[in-house]
């Protein structure tokens, strides 16, 4: 693994889905290419993107039906119509929606999947060189998901828990049968990741074009009804008779939660793993290094230690930390993206471990600050712009956090962490104190500095993208057309000018 320097810089975290499209969510289409014309004009340096795997129940990116699959959704659609595979009218008649702020995952559903089907009939992919070479490069992982992908929509699209005992614990005669029952279905859902990398790789190459890299951003942890888990389910801590987990992945309760978090996730086999070199991570990151620059690990505390909690408990009281795989594992990673130029931003948020910060030292990996968690009143807290190191990234919150707008509220906040507020960004009215957190950030000395794009926008808590514990109504938010306008452009323009980024 080559030394991949974060050049000073400033960038927009905005997801795919949240692009302008009108056609129910952002894709890897026109409005995409526009936006990066917009960070250009903008003198921003990366543009940070959301996990694009492809989305389940619950809609989160963090929870994807696979690793290494890309989200379906994302294929533009005009991309396809140029290409012949699918007609303007067919298009059309579609209702997508009347709310362009927002995403409609349950009409996406519903019909996203009758046009790629179509768009899938008409192509003549099977008979290209392209696509055999990308079945060769792929088959590691793509003839699982596309057999998952084909028995889980048989099954009414329930999770491979619910399936039928004999294809649930892959006996292999189920398999041989069902790879034949559904074979048309298996080359339907592999159609549909070549489509998808072949539009990011398309886009990807324009966005590089204009002078911006890509931050790329994987969960640490794979969702239980996921191709990884069904077809690998001895790299997880599972009941080898009952195939479901001994305990799950979370978080213990803290000053925001008196619960915890409990996320539910299968934990890592990390015994197991270490057997083979951990050959699947090294596999992730390698495909992944192929879509990005930079791979912004989440939770990257538990490769150090994680947080256990027996299976069946309803709160994420009851767990207990254990050692996770470290250094070894972190070995692993960066032997897998040797030669490469790709680099890694640790989401190293949350309970201080000394191990941790070794790690990321030796590795010179860049940890993450949040402004938004800067003012408890104590000066030596680490989000005090005062007390960042070079070797890092600055963000005003992250997709989990409310807005700069919404965070920032005086009803919301005490008087003396208001003052202080004024105090340090020199504010004399509330209103001020959003375009000043992103002077704080750009004067740092952080090597990054990257905001929401509903915080460029200045947008309330109503374009919040996820809050934590809420079931429904999270991940749905969409920039509208000409939102990002040449005001807000040439703001950034200037800030990026004034403090050298």
């Amino acid at each position: 693994m080559e030394k991949t320097v974060l050049d000073r810089g400033a960038g927009i975290l905005m997801p795919i889905s949240s692009l302008p499209s009108p056609y129910g969510i952002g894709t890897f289409g026109q409005s995409a290419r526009e936006f990066a014309d917009c960070l250009a004009a903008a003198g921003q340096k990366y543009w940070q993107v959301l996990p694009m795997g492809p989305t389940s129940y619950g809609d989160s990116p963090y929870a994807a039906l696979s690793a290494f699959a890309g989200n379906p959704y994302f294929i533009d659609l005009n991309e396809l119509r140029d290409e012949g595979l699918l007609t303007q009218e067919e298009i059309d008649g579609i209702d997508w929606g009347d709310h362009p702020d927002r995403v409609d995952y349950e009409m996406l559903y519903r019909t996203r999947f009758t046009l790629l089907r179509s768009a899938y009939i008409r192509s003549g992919h099977r008979d290209t060189e392209k696509y055999t070479r990308f079945l060769a490069d792929n088959a590691f992982w793509l003839e699982d998901y596309a057999l998952y992908m084909a028995v889980k929509n048989a099954f009414g699209g329930r999770p491979w828990t619910e399936w039928e005992e004999d294809i649930r614990v892959r006996d292999p005669d189920a398999v041989r049968e069902y790879q034949e029952k559904y074979a048309e279905d298996i080359d339907f859902w592999k159609f549909l990741q070549y489509k998808f990398f072949q539009q990011w790789r398309d886009l990807k190459t324009y966005i590089s074009g204009k002078g911006i890299r890509v931050i790329g951003d994987i969960p640490l942890y794979v969702a239980m009804d996921s191709a990884d888990v069904w077809c690998h389910p001895e790299l997880f801590q599972l009941d080898r008779k009952t195939l479901v987990p001994t305990e799950v992945a979370g978080v213990p309760p803290d000053a925001f939660t008196s619960d915890g978090q409990l996320w539910g996730n299968p934990l890592y086999n990390w015994t197991l793993m270490a057997k083979d070199g951990f050959s699947w991570w090294q596999n992730r990151m390698q495909a992944n290094a192929a879509l990005y620059d930079f791979i912004r690990i989440d939770h990257f505390i538990g490769i150090v230690q994680y947080y256990a909690i027996p299976y069946g408990e309803k709160t994420a009281r009851n767990g207990r930390w254990r050692k996770g795989p470290g250094a070894r594992l972190i070995a692993a990673v960066k032997r897998a993206l040797n030669g490469t130029e790709t680099g890694i931003i640790a989401e190293d948020l949350g309970v201080a471990v000394p191990e941790m910060d070794e790690l990321l030292e030796k590795n010179h990996f860049p940890g993450m600050k949040i402004i938004e968690f800067a003012f408890s009143g104590d000066r030596r807290n680490p989000h005090l712009p005062h007390n960042y190191v070079p070797n890092s990234v600055v963000y005003g919150g992250t997709h989990d956090n409310e807005t700069l707008a919404g965070y920032f509220r005086q009803e919301c906040r005490e008087w003396w962490e208001l003052q202080y507020i004024c105090d340090y960004l020199g504010a004399s009215h509330q209103e001020e104190v959003p375009n000043l957190v992103f002077r704080a950030a750009y004067e740092s000395v952080a090597s990054a500095a990257i905001f929401q794009m509903q915080d460029v926008l200045g947008l309330d808590n109503r374009a919040r993208m996820n809050t934590p514990g809420k079931l429904g109504g999270n991940w749905e938010w969409r920039m509208l057309p000409g939102q990002f306008n040449e005001e807000r452009i040439g703001y950034l323009r200037r800030l990026a000018d004034i403090y050298g980024r």
